[in-house]
C-alpha cells in the first residue's frame, strides 16, 4: 500500500496485511469477514466504506478501525463528532459540503436548456438521516436553480434497468447520480445504460468517465486512501482513534469527456471546460 510505504511501512519487512473481501450486498459475508479479523487480533482495522466500518465497529469496540470513504459517520453512528470520534473508529469521508448541489449545478450548466432533471438514488445505503439530508440538499438547489428533480430508487443491479425507463417515461432530460458502493460497483452499467437514453449524467467517480460517461465531480479518492494509511501509521505508533479528528475531503475531481459530449451533440461552455481538472478528448 503506497500510503504505508510513505509513512515507513513495508509489506514483509515491519508490517503484514490480512485481507478480507465480502460479496457487494451480503450482509453476512460482510459480517463473516469482520468477525475473522477481529478472531485473528490484528492491531488496526482498515475498512473501506460505510457498510464495512459498521460491520468493523459491530464485530470490535477494541481494535483500532480507520475508516475510507465513509458517506456521514455521525448520521451512520460511527464516530460522536468530527472532531472528537469518541471510540475505536476514525478516517474520513468522501462527503463534502454541497457536493450534490455542486454535481446538480455542473449540469446544468452543460445542459442549460433541459428542466426535468432525474437523480438516481440507492436506498438505505446509509443512514436514513444521511439519506434525508442529501436528498433535501439537491431538492433546495433544484428549487434554486428552478428546475425539476425526481428521485429514483435502485436497491440492486437488477433494479437499474427499470430505473432507466422511468426516467425516460417521466421524459428526464439529465441525470444526477448519488454515492453508492453498488453505483461504483456497476458504473459501466450505468455508463451504457446513459448511453442507450441519451440521458447526460454527472458521477461521483472518475472511473465512469473513463468509461464514457459525460462528466464526474466528487473527492479524490486515491487521496483520501493516502490519509486513510497515514492514520493507520499513526496508530501502529501509538496514537488512538479519538486523537485522529476524521478528515473531510479537501481535493476534488471534475472531469468531462468531450468525445460523450460530442456523442450527446452539447457544446461544452468554456467555463466548464477550463474549470475541469481533466478533459478527456
Amino acid at each position: 500500500m503506497r500510503g504505508l510505504r510513505e509513512n515507513g511501512y513495508v509489506e514483509g519487512q515491519n508490517v503484514a496485511f490480512v485481507e478480507r473481501t465480502y460479496r457487494l450486498g451480503d450482509a453476512d459475508d460482510l459480517r463473516a469477514a469482520a468477525h475473522q479479523l477481529v478472531t485473528q487480533e490484528v492491531d488496526v482495522i482498515l475498512a473501506v466504506g460505510t457498510l464495512a466500518a459498521l460491520a468493523a465497529k459491530r464485530a470490535t469496540d477494541v481494535i483500532p478501525i480507520v475508516a475510507s470513504t465513509m458517506a456521514d459517520p455521525v448520521a451512520d453512528g460511527l464516530v460522536a463528532s468530527l472532531a472528537r470520534p469518541g471510540g475505536n473508529v476514525t478516517g474520513n469521508t468522501f462527503i463534502g459540503p454541497e457536493l450534490g448541489p455542486k454535481r446538480l449545478q455542473i449540469l446544468k450548466e452543460a445542459v442549460p436548456a433541459a428542466t426535468r432533471f432525474a437523480a438516481l438514488q440507492h436506498p438505505r445505503v446509509y443512514s436514513e438521516r444521511t439519506m434525508q439530508d442529501m436528498v433535501a440538499e439537491m431538492e433546495e438547489k433544484a428549487r434554486g436553480l428552478r428546475i425539476g428533480l425526481r428521485i429514483f430508487d435502485a436497491s440492486g443491479p437488477d433494479e437499474l434497468d427499470s430505473a432507466f425507463e422511468a426516467m425516460a417515461e417521466w421524459q428526464a432530460e439529465a441525470l444526477v447520480t448519488f454515492p453508492s458502493p453498488m453505483f461504483y460497483e456497476n458504473y459501466r452499467r450505468l455508463v451504457d445504460l446513459s448511453a442507450r437514453h441519451r440521458l447526460p449524467t454527472i458521477f461521483v467517480f472518475r472511473e465512469a468517465v473513463d468509461a464514457g460517461g459525460l462528466m464526474c465531480y466528487g473527492a479524490d479518492l486515491p487521496d483520501l486512501a493516502r490519509l486513510a494509511a497515514k492514520y493507520v501509521a499513526k496508530i501502529l505508533q501509538g496514537t488512538k482513534p479519538d486523537d485522529l479528528p476524521v478528515e473531510q475531503p479537501t481535493k476534488f475531481e471534475f472531469i468531462i469527456n468531450l468525445k460523450t459530449a460530442n456523442a450527446l451533440g452539447l457544446t461544452m461552455p468554456p467555463t466548464l471546460l477550463t474549470g475541469a481538472d481533466e478533459v478527456i478528448e
